[in-house]
């Protein structure tokens, strides 16, 4: 006899191909958590996810309708916290990351946009999970480093350079691997500046006081316009260049894949930010198991035992806040290559507080935690309520504009954030020492 759960992602898997769009998708939803919560043996569960995920591809691919992204996005959490074989996790992961997401971002190009945006953003959150997180160290001024990141390119990367230096400029796109290993050092140091002063303090005097020094940067770049034009004040920098891709062009063609001017830059980013995605991860698994994740842990815990048991404050501290740094500011560089466009409204008190949601959402510390949350939020902004808004002004005209759902963003985040806090503090993927600690409170 054919268990429930096999004949339910079956259906879905026929649905997906007969009949693609939102009811398919709500049915492979419905699919998808009883696999996740019911008992099932590894093998019938492991047997469910490859179905599903074949199912959510196929509806990527020929409704283009982003409900199936959402749903590749639950199976890599599925692969994350449920007990399956590693080989099976590593090869259904990859499938999803390289071959599923690619596939409906031949058909639809927003596909490719959303997950390098959720690239972007996860690889910012694991960076301010090693200050938050780790360190416990409240920071709200983290765009600021994403911004040096992305200016520090941006300037040399464009004609803007020439407001202030001799020479050919802009600098040619093959520059721009150069300058991400630039903007790991400017950011860094940056950071050291910022937190020289500011890591003296704690708690809510700390988290002002990042908040103020963030404000200071933004305003910078939106004022470094006179008397020498540094950043071109708040018209921002553009265009700003992009590596050149012909060895990516080629190396597509041979493998039998056909890239258009709508897809390559989009392919070619893409695969960029889960590059660099896995090697945030790779630092900040070694970083977590190395002798100043657990000093992290031990001033994030109680600095009087930490200091008493001989951790030097400040110098952790500063070298927390200095790793978050870079992982912001070799993003900003992608950032800006990748829109061709860096303005100081990209870097406002919003975007450090998105982040920093991103991170309590999925669990302070956790690293899994960090990129689920990136990715529920970058979703959440840039695509369920953004259709949602379509779905009303289309279908309900007689209802105002003020009541566009697009406009509700804030509020939409404030109230998933007082929910987590009031039913799971721990997030969505807790880490293990977040969640023990729950659990005896």
């Amino acid at each position: 006899m054919i268990p429930a759960s096999l004949l339910l992602s079956l259906a879905f898997l026929l649905l997906s191909w007969l009949l693609p769009g939102a009811l398919s998708a709500f049915v492979g939803f419905a699919a998808l958590a009883f696999t996740a919560f019911a008992r099932l043996p590894q093998g019938l569960r492991g047997l469910n996810l490859v179905l599903l995920t074949l199912g959510f591809t196929l509806g990527l691919k020929l409704s283009g309708n982003t409900l199936g992204l959402i749903g590749l996005v639950g199976i890599l959490v599925a692969l994350t916290t449920l007990r399956l074989p590693l080989g099976l996790r590593l090869l259904l992961g990859a499938a999803i990351l390289l071959l599923s997401v690619p596939l409906a971002g031949f058909a639809n190009t927003f596909v490719f946009e959303l997950g390098i945006q959720i690239g972007i953003y996860a690889a910012m959150a694991l960076g301010l999970n090693v200050v938050v997180g780790m360190a416990g160290l409240l920071d709200l001024g983290y765009a600021a480093f994403f911004a040096v990141g992305a200016y520090t390119w941006a300037i040399f990367g464009s004609e803007q350079a020439r407001n202030f230096l001799k020479g050919s400029f802009p600098l040619p796109g093959e520059y721009m691997y150069l300058f991400m290993g630039i903007a790991i050092v400017t950011t860094a140091i940056t950071g050291l500046v910022i937190g020289l002063p500011a890591l003296r303090l704690r708690g809510d005097y700390l988290a002002i006081v990042t908040l103020g020094l963030g404000e200071v940067v933004r305003i910078l770049a939106n004022n470094l316009d006179h008397p020498i034009n540094l950043t071109n004040g708040p018209q921002g920098i553009t265009p700003v260049q992009r590596p050149p891709i012909d060895w990516f062009r080629h190396l597509m063609a041979a493998l039998g894949v056909r890239l258009d001017q709508t897809t390559d830059y989009q392919l070619f980013f893409y695969l960029l930010v889960l590059l660099m995605i896995g090697l945030v991860i790779l630092v900040n698994v070694n970083l977590a198991n190395s002798r100043f994740g657990r000093a992290w842990v031990a001033i994030r815990e109680d600095e009087i035992a930490a200091q008493s048991m001989g951790i030097p404050l400040l110098p952790t501290k500063l070298l927390a806040f200095m790793t978050g740094a870079a992982f912001s500011g070799v993003m900003g560089v992608i950032f800006a290559a990748q829109r061709t466009f860096v303005s100081p409204e990209s870097f406002t008190l919003l975007a450090s507080i998105n982040i920093l949601a991103m991170v309590i959402l999925g669990g302070m510390g956790s690293i899994p935690g960090a990129i689920l949350g990136a990715a529920a939020l970058s979703i959440l902004n840039l695509d369920i309520l953004k259709t949602f808004s379509e779905f009303v002004r289309t279908s309900l005209p007689q209802i105002p504009n003020q009541v566009d759902p697009a406009k509700y963003e804030r509020l939409v985040l404030g109230i998933i954030l007082v929910l987590m806090m009031i039913y799971r503090p721990e997030g969505l993927i807790p880490e293990k020492r977040h969640r023990a600690e729950m659990e005896e409170a």
